[in-house]
């Protein structure tokens, strides 16, 4: 199926690795230009060079922490300056730091909102003046199933997830005139280092192995297993594509069924 993604630009947020490193491949396969990041430049240059050795895509990169904001602008002034235009957006950063609300003091507040939430914001005004000149545009944030079903101990993550979405709903109603599409997608237990993170720190608290913990999780997803991020990337893609036009406002989780809701 041809996605009709051949030529368009799209810069992938926290590429480097995992999710986002997946979502950029993605893309890349579809013949989309790309504009990644990462906070690390040896793990963003890897990521480039695989890339580029898939894909026959021009690829800007940028080592950038999407905390601090000047930065973002820096980025997205990147991306104009070397293809005149930013076609998709997809957000996503690492989550915050797990723990109880009482384990959390009042910076730690104060950060994951700039790293989770602010950072959001501000990749959408970056980018939204050129999707509204050019008539086209999707936005894809990236966030947690704890956005339908707050996950134990990851207080920060379930407030700041619930933010974006309430974030992005709106304004996909404001965009959806010029052609723009705002959509969130949710990942479920999915293998990356950041789920490798949270099992180890569960493991060491339980007495158990990093295994264990995984296998546990696996044990309440219907489909048995955690996902890959490749897996969660096909559906980005998608919605990314000319196919997705009517496709607004929603928020999918991509998580073998974990999520028990019917909305």
């Amino acid at each position: 199926m041809d996605l009709g993604l051949k030529d368009k630009v799209a810069l992938v947020a926290a590429s480097s690795k995992g999710i986002g490193r997946a979502v950029a491949s993605a893309l890349a396969a579809e013949g989309a230009h790309l504009v990644m990041c990462a906070r690390g430049q040896a793990a963003l240059d890897q990521a480039v060079a695989d890339i580029s050795s898939e894909s026959n895509v021009r690829i800007v990169a940028r080592a950038v922490d999407l905390s601090i904001m000047v930065e973002i602008e820096a980025l997205a002034q990147a991306a104009i300056d070397a293809f005149g235009r930013i076609d998709i957006l997809v957000t996503n950063v690492g989550g915050p730091p797990a723990g109880r609300f009482e384990s959390h003091d009042r910076d730690a507040w104060q950060q994951a909102a700039h790293q989770n939430l602010d950072s959001v914001v501000e990749l959408c005004r970056a980018v939204l003046p050129s999707m509204k000149e050019n008539g086209w545009g999707r936005i894809l944030n990236i966030t947690s199933i704890a956005a339908k079903e707050p996950v134990d101990n990851l207080i920060l993550s379930n407030t700041m997830r619930a933010a974006v979405t309430g974030f992005a709903r709106t304004l996909a109603n404001e965009v959806a005139q010029y052609g723009i599409t705002v959509n969130n997608v949710l990942p479920g237990y999915t293998r990356t280092e950041r789920l490798e993170s949270l099992a180890a720190r569960q493991a060491e608290a339980q007495g158990k192995s990093t295994q264990d913990i995984i296998d546990g999780w696996a044990s309440a997803i219907p489909m048995g297993r955690v996902g890959t991020p490749e897996e969660f990337a096909a559906l980005v893609a998608f919605l990314a594509s000319e196919s997705a036009s009517y496709i607004t406002g929603t928020s999918i989780p991509v998580d073998g069924g974990r999520v028990r809701g019917l909305l």
